[in-house]
């Protein structure tokens, strides 16, 4: 991976508004994967049930996304996001989204992505469709 490229990332991460509201974290990147965790906190994170809302579990796994689409060095957009929800994680559980490239066109890209806890049980899998733009991310020098 290009270390301009994954420096630009990770200063983009860092500076975006909404992972620090919700908590999260850049853990692993590469040439198509990443992966990004977050602490569940119900007083953040849960819904009307107390239990983990589906759109916290998805912001996670849209980072992961976006994250992964992004680092060949262009930038890429979503066109489809399909998730399936599999469990509700326990309060204080780690929260692991990895997203893995399994192909790419000139236009576009596919990932899988998953999430699972910190006990090993599988929270969410989703499979995600991005546009390749072509043009590439901004690379500070």
């Amino acid at each position: 991976m290009d270390p301009r490229v994954r420096k630009a990332i990770e200063t983009g991460f860092e500076n975006e508004p909404f992972v620090r509201t919700i908590g999260l974290r850049l853990t692993e990147l590469r040439d198509g994967y990443s992966a990004v965790e977050m602490v569940h906190e119900p007083a953040r994170h849960d819904n009307l049930f107390r239990r983990a809302h589906g759109g916290a579990i998805y912001a996670l796994i849209d980072e992961a996304f976006e994250i992964a689409a992004q680092s060949d060095g262009s930038i890429a957009v979503a066109l489809n996001v399909n998730v399936t929800y599999v469990a509700s994680p326990e309060p204080g559980s780690l929260l692991r989204a990895e997203a893995k490239r399994i192909s790419q066109s000139k236009k576009t890209a596919n990932f899988d992505i998953w999430v699972m806890a910190d006990d090993g049980k599988l929270i969410a899998t989703c499979r995600a469709l991005a546009f390749r733009t072509g043009k590439p991310l901004q690379i500070e020098e």
